[in-house]
């Protein structure tokens, strides 16, 4: 029963160096592969900018695959959690209004992961699987679902949901996808909190006004 006890602190902090290392390499493996692409991108220069040996990252995640697909996981499941502000028994002009400022809030937070998404659906979704695309889709059609019933309860204006998604989408991850040109027409050489404060502010005017929510 002794020895247990003295374990469980080294086990503690085994697990959290794992998930410190983990981090480690996938922060540097975000940025290998948002520069060069998964094509261009090796485990070499990931673990040379992780500062851990490439012998630590194969044990961690076994493949350079295994990496990007984890980072991908990564993402879909935060746009998953804006997501859930979606609900039906909320009132909808607060629900999108919080889910807008949500995606701003992740393209401000990880515009790198967004960018490397973004370049992965560019290139046809290579490393999405058949479960991802699934996955994509039902998450979206269960927020159509409470779109809908606002729509039906006279709640909000009769819009077309999906193209409503693809409009959100488009403007609140557009700052990380192509922040050259959102950095252009700001005339700034960066995106500051205040600009993701005032896009959040004009994107949720400009929606609630669109689907009648407005004033």
């Amino acid at each position: 029963m002794a020895r247990r006890s003295r374990d469980r602190p080294a086990d503690g902090a085994n697990t959290r160096i794992s998930a410190r290392n983990r981090k480690t390499i996938l922060d540097a493996a975000i940025r290998v592969f948002t520069e060069k692409g998964y094509d261009g991108a090796s485990i070499a220069e990931i673990a040379a900018l992780s500062g851990l040996p490439k012998a630590n990252v194969y044990y961690y995640f076994g493949s350079k695959q295994a990496i990007y697909r984890t980072l991908i996981a990564d993402v879909l499941s935060e746009w998953d959690k804006a997501l859930t502000l979606l609900r039906e028994e909320r009132d909808p002009a607060e629900a999108l209004a919080d889910y807008i400022r949500a995606k701003l809030d992740f393209t401000r937070r990880h515009a790198a992961e967004s960018r490397m998404f973004a370049n992965e659906a560019v290139h046809g979704g290579r490393f999405m699987s058949r479960g991802d695309r699934a996955h994509i889709r039902a998450a979206t059609l269960s927020r159509v679902k409470v779109l809908e019933a606002w729509m039906e309860a006279g709640k909000m204006d009769r819009v077309e949901p999906i193209h409503l998604f693809i409009m959100l989408w488009a403007s609140t991850q557009y700052y990380a996808d192509f922040d050259i040109l959102a950095r252009s027409g700001l005339g700034s050489g960066r995106i500051t909190a205040a600009d993701y404060d005032r896009a959040a502010e004009t994107i949720t005017r400009i929606i609630l006004k669109g689907c009648g929510l407005a004033g």
